[in-house]
């Protein structure tokens, strides 16, 4: 067997989310991942991850960039850092990874994907709900042809979870539900049933305590014919509480399926229902109930060192999520002026 090339990872940002970057990077060595470096403006934050993975740790990109051979950037900071953080990796040519969202406007997007094809480096976004294990079993399903064309569905992640508590910053944030947790579950959809013609939004703010919407309700019209509901809430008042689960059910010409709380997927296709459990397992870094995500990001992780070892583009690369923010600047568009709106489109 051909050993797999070895991609040098330097990790920016070492805050919350961050830690499962890490642990996925360490995780993914025999599969020729190479953690080398760690970044954070806050030094005890970089030194403390720089100390646990037994690498060098700096405080300014540039630095580490000067320091350390990188291949790849995995950016994992606010959004309103990836603009500046994406382009000095793409100016030496070096391959990013950006977390989502991809940055706080479409037109800083746009430019994120611009310098990066200016400069010929390979660029990818962490949109890591479509990597996780129960999402790719509802994917081959609807692969394999079991129910059919997908005709309707409905997408919903809906929790009172207190997520205030570890990101206390998104109390403050001007856009919220649909920019932090929405984008993922359009991206779902888009994932699923394929690109969106034109969508409607209702948005709400329950909590008092915060600046910006934390309910939204988007129906949307695919291009297929296909019309998906997502649902995304961090003010559910509910007492089985299916955090941090997307739960879903698709409807197509000869079946149906739905992927229910605890990761149980029903396939109902010719008279005959069928059900399984199709999560991940438990990782050695990973806890419930967030190990739904944790090991979302180890797929995710995988994919882009696969991806880039072979010298392709990821599926959730700079180019395709521009689709996927695109939904959520729509949106944000439906929901202020009370219309359908059409998803702008970028050519390159």
């Amino acid at each position: 067997m051909q050993k797999r090339q070895t991609v040098s990872v330097g990790m920016v940002g070492c805050g919350f989310y961050a830690q499962n970057h890490l642990n996925a990077w360490s995780d993914l060595q025999p599969e020729g991942a190479l953690l080398a470096a760690v970044c954070d403006m806050d030094q005890e934050k970089a030194k403390t991850a720089g100390d646990k993975f037994g690498v060098p740790y700096f405080t300014r990109l540039d630095a580490m960039l000067e320091a350390i051979p990188i291949d790849l950037v995995d950016i994992a900071t606010r959004m309103d850092t990836h603009r500046e953080l994406a382009a000095l990796a793409a100016r030496r040519g070096i391959a990013a990874v950006v977390q989502k969202p991809f940055a706080p406007t479409w037109e800083d997007c746009i430019a994120i994907v611009e310098t990066a094809q200016r400069h010929r480096a390979w660029l990818a976004v962490h949109e890591n709900f479509r990597f996780s294990t129960s999402m790719r079993a509802v994917k081959r399903v609807l692969d394999q042809g079991a129910i059919g064309t997908p005709r309707w569905a409905r997408l919903s992640w809906r929790t009172g979870f207190d997520v205030y508590r570890g990101q206390p910053y998104l109390a403050e944030e001007p856009k919220l539900v649909i920019q932090d947790v929405g984008i993922h579950v359009l991206d779902l959809a888009r994932y699923f049933l394929g690109e969106v013609e034109r969508l409607s939004c209702e948005t709400q703010k329950r909590n008092p305590k915060i600046r910006a919407e934390d309910t939204a309700t988007i129906m949307m019209r695919h291009a297929s014919g296909a019309v998906s509901v997502v649902e995304a809430t961090y003010a559910a008042k509910r007492g089985d509480d299916p955090f941090p689960e997307t739960l879903l059910e698709i409807e197509g010409d000869d079946g149906s399926l739905v992927l229910s709380k605890g990761e149980k997927l029903k396939v109902t296709t010719q008279g005959l229902t069928f059900e399984d459990h199709v999560g991940g397992p438990l990782l050695t870094w990973t806890s419930r109930p967030w190990h739904v995500s944790q090991e979302a990001v180890l797929h995710t992780n995988r994919h882009m060192l696969n991806r880039l070892q072979l010298g392709l583009p990821a599926d959730t690369s700079g180019e395709d999520n521009l689709k996927t923010y695109a939904l959520v600047e729509a949106a944000y568009e439906a929901a202020a002026t009370h219309t359908s709106v059409r998803p702008k489109s970028h050519i390159t």
